[in-house]
């Protein structure tokens, strides 16, 4: 059986990369004595796999991975099991006993389900644009409101020009009906913006590289260390009506 697990990554823990916390997991599951299950041959692994790595400095109130189980507790109950064990800085929110497969059907697992993420995009205190608060947004509106944004887009196959407008979703400042509520940490700059993007295997963008490229039409600075990102949520997109769900409800 499949035990879908979401997460909070927060504090001080942001500076851990993504093998690090796969580690921490493995550690933690052997401590919280779940029945795991593990692959054969030589050198046996359990069996795991997580939605999105979150990059350093991130945080994040929706992480998720899928852990293969011989048998299970309640979600509430594993919840429980794992939190005991945790450090501060990762804490479990939920878990999910995902349904059995078909026979013969190929199991959607985290990382293949992945369709977008919502995130919030801070600017950190210390830290100034050049303009004052309301021109970044009415700037920013302005950009979000062309067809295209073309920008060179790094791959393993080298740079490549592409249009990432397809890829924001949605974009809100706070105020607006889409802005949702958060526990990440604030700034008094109060100068915040949320987007939704497209992520997984197919298509991927970064937040990051929206506020960079909005820079650069701005003809503004850009500093990669004077924005905080802070993921929300990631979902999967519903084979029945398209939209996009989250990967726990």
């Amino acid at each position: 059986m499949t035990l879908r697990i979401r997460f909070c990554k927060y504090g001080i823990l942001k500076f851990i990369g993504h093998l690090d916390v796969m580690r921490y997991f493995q550690k933690a599951v052997r401590r919280a004595g779940l029945d795991v299950a593990y692959s054969r041959g030589y050198s046996p692994h359990q069996l795991m796999s997580f939605a999105s790595p979150l990059g350093v400095g991130l945080t994040s109130d929706a992480e998720y991975l899928d852990v293969e189980l011989h048998s299970c507790d309640s979600p509430e109950i594993m919840t429980e099991r794992l939190n005991a064990v945790m450090a501060e800085g990762i804490r479990v929110s939920a878990c999910r006993i995902l349904p059995e497969t078909p026979p013969n059907t190929r199991r959607e697992n985290a990382m293949s389900a992945v369709a977008a993420a919502d995130y919030l995009v801070s600017l950190k205190d210390g830290y100034q644009t050049g303009l004052e608060n309301q021109e970044w947004k009415d700037k920013f509106r302005d950009f979000m409101a062309a067809k295209t944004i073309s920008v060179l887009k790094k791959s393993k196959s080298g740079d490549k020009e592409t249009d990432i407008r397809p890829m924001i979703y949605e974009y809100a400042f706070p105020g607006s009906d889409a802005y949702p509520d958060s526990c990440m940490e604030r700034y008094q700059n109060g100068l915040t913006v949320f987007l939704r993007t497209a992520a997984g295997s197919t298509q991927n963008l970064k937040p990051e590289l929206v506020i960079e490229a909005f820079s650069e039409s701005a003809e503004l600075s850009f500093d990669r260390f004077a924005w905080q990102i802070h993921r929300l949520q990631i979902y999967r997109r519903s084979a029945l009506t398209q939209r996009f769900e989250a990967l726990i409800p």
